[in-house]
């Protein structure tokens, strides 16, 4: 089994919004739901140390497919781990379904863990600090009103550009709803209730209402 040391090998490039921070923190959180929902957490650990390790930082060049390349990461450390093809496979599904817009679905209890402690992680304060963090490392701003088109479509109208506020509203209220276990769901509802009111107060401080 990888150790935690080992792992932050793996991150020591990635950005802050994908850093070895956000990988413990999905490790913790997939334990708690993994001794919460009865899963396997050999398993579950491995996958959420793994999960992150190839190109997962934003505006890497393989950032779109780094499910793909941490599973196949994972397949090289696992083996020299000395694991079992059958483990490596389950770890690997794991990794590949955890991404939201991935198109390989979670069908194990396992791989639907990952991808729920991955998700918790865009929700509440750390939800807060992770969007706003990544809105200024792309250049896009904190709150821009949305256009009709974006509320209607979740498309931008030309020029319009995709602040934090867009973020919360195209991606992250609809996170919850993609969750598979019943634990992740009740955490879930918390935290996106702390994050609707943190884009309250921040519109409201935006336009000078407090």
């Amino acid at each position: 089994m990888p150790t935690i040391e080992q792992a932050r090998a793996w991150y020591t490039d990635s950005a802050p919004v994908h850093d070895f921070d956000h990988v413990l923190r999905v490790y913790r959180m997939a334990e708690r739901l993994a001794e919460s929902e009865g899963a396997d957490l050999t398993i579950v650990r491995a996958a959420a140390l793994l999960h992150d390790a190839e190109g997962a930082t934003p505006g890497h060049e393989s950032r779109a497919d780094h499910h793909h390349a941490s599973a196949e990461f994972a397949s090289q450390v696992l083996a020299a781990e000395g694991w079992d093809a059958e483990r490596i496979a389950a770890v690997q599904h794991c990794i590949r379904a955890h991404r939201y817009r991935g198109t390989e679905k979670p069908e194990t209890l396992e791989a639907k863990i990952l991808f729920d402690a991955d998700k918790l992680d865009v929700l509440g304060a750390i939800g807060v600090a992770r969007v706003i963090g990544y809105a200024t490392l792309a250049g896009t701003p904190w709150y821009e009103p949305p256009s009709r088109q974006f509320l209607e479509t979740g498309k931008e109208i030309e020029g319009e550009a995709h602040s934090a506020y867009h973020e919360h509203l195209f991606k992250l209220r609809k996170v919850r709803e993609r969750m598979f276990t019943v634990t992740a769901r009740a955490i879930a509802d918390e935290r996106l209730k702390y994050l609707d009111e943190f884009f309250e107060r921040l519109i409201d401080e935006w336009n000078g209402k407090r």
